[in-house]
């Protein structure tokens, strides 16, 4: 030290030497003021407060005041190599790590033990990119000792259908961040608050799907389609927003109309169903009698077709019987005349009742063996 403790005689009390050459030392502004007696009211000596601080700074530093500078040197170097071990870092197996240096990213880890440069040069995020996470729109859910309570939240479900009729809708949405290296860096510095802005997409988006339905299709049959839609449309705002989100799905929870007028809306969902029952009934009548009458159409036309071509036959068999019959008839007119009489007579007395009486007899030609009122009798009854 350039000020250190010299030995021998006279003590220098410090840098500046004891110009009185006494035991009072001045400093560096000549001798102080000198009290007789033997009091100890004598003010402090600086130098030598400063002498034993060095000498206690001595024993301090390994090897003396010579090695101060090296001992310095190896602080650094412990305090170099603590620093650096605190860029060593750990990724969960449902996370990502997104390592930043100097603000900007530069690459993504997997699972395990990895490292990057420490803080303030780098810093890394892990967010959960398999985790699914869940929001509630209409309800808000609050945990108290284990149990779930619900209070609904008409500023969010009340919506208004396209056929201007208010609906309450309550409905939960999945999604989670995308597993690209872009969707991660998206959700991470593109948007502010993912979990609120996901929240608003999907209010927004139900709005405008319920807004272009009405309200039977969002009450009973079409909710698979609306719930598709909303899902559709939130992917492609979140999309645009770059917002590095996957939508996995929407559930639709509740669908009311308002609690006040909910009875008369029951009360007509209960006329409808009365509507549909015998509209149901009316088809099972009508599916029963067409079928049997067309069956009976189709009998019907089958028995008129076969009856004409019965006629349509006959009536070919006369014609060509007449053409045959006139044929014969210009051949030999006397014997086909008397041929025609014979089978036309023939013909007629085979469909009447007949009784043959030969006047020649002696019982004016009536056989007396013949019962005709008997004959006579047994026609009528027969007939």
């Amino acid at each position: 030290m350039p000020w250190s403790n010299q030995s021998g005689g006279g003590g220098n009390g410090g840098p500046w030497g004891n110009p009185g050459g006494g035991n009072g030392g001045g400093g560096p502004w000549g001798g102080g003021p000198q009290r007789s007696g033997g009091n100890n009211n004598t003010p402090p000596d600086f130098d030598e407060i400063l002498r034993k601080g060095q000498d206690h700074l001595k024993t301090m530093i390994p090897g003396g005041g010579g090695f101060g500078v090296m001992g310095v040197i190896i602080a650094v170097l412990v305090g170099l190599f603590l620093w650096g071990l605190t860029g060593i870092y750990r990724v969960e197996p449902s996370e990502v790590g997104v390592e930043l240096v100097f603000g900007k990213v530069t690459g993504q880890t997997g699972p395990g033990l990895n490292y990057n440069w420490p803080y303030p040069i780098g810093s890394v995020e892990t967010p959960e990119v398999l985790r699914v996470r869940e929001i509630t729109v209409g309800l808000q859910e609050s945990i108290s000792r284990s149990r779930v309570s619900t209070r609904d939240v008409p500023e969010e479900s009340l919506m208004l259908t396209g056929d201007e009729n208010i609906v309450d809708v309550d409905f939960k949405v999945q999604w989670r961040i995308q597993g690209s290296p872009t969707g991660v860096s998206e959700f991470l510095f593109n948007v502010q608050d993912p979990t609120r802005t996901v929240k608003a997409v999907a209010e927004s988006a139900m709005r405008e799907v319920v807004g272009n339905s009405k309200i039977d299709s969002v009450l009973t049959e079409n909710r698979a389609p609306i719930q598709q839609a909303v899902m559709d449309l939130m992917q492609k705002t979140l999309d645009d927003y770059q917002a590095g989100v996957q939508i996995i799905n929407v559930q639709m929870q509740k669908v009311d109309p308002p609690a006040q007028v909910i009875e008369a809306f029951r009360d007509v969902q209960a006329a409808r169903a009365d509507q549909e029952r015998i509209q149901n009934e009316a088809q099972k009548y009508a599916n029963k009698i067409v079928p049997e009458a067309r069956g009976n159409a189709a009998r019907v036309m089958e028995a008129a077709s076969a009856y004409k071509d019965k006629v349509v036959a006959d009536a070919t068999g006369q014609a060509a019987r007449f053409t045959s019959v006139r044929e014969q008839y210009e051949k030999a007119p006397d014997v086909t005349r008397q041929r025609i009489y014979l089978e036309t007579m023939e013909d007629v007395l085979a469909k009447n009742k007949k009784i043959i009486i030969d006047g020649s007899g002696e019982s004016n030609g009536v056989v007396p063996y013949l019962p005709l009122d008997q004959l006579n009798k047994r026609s009528n009854g027969s007939n």
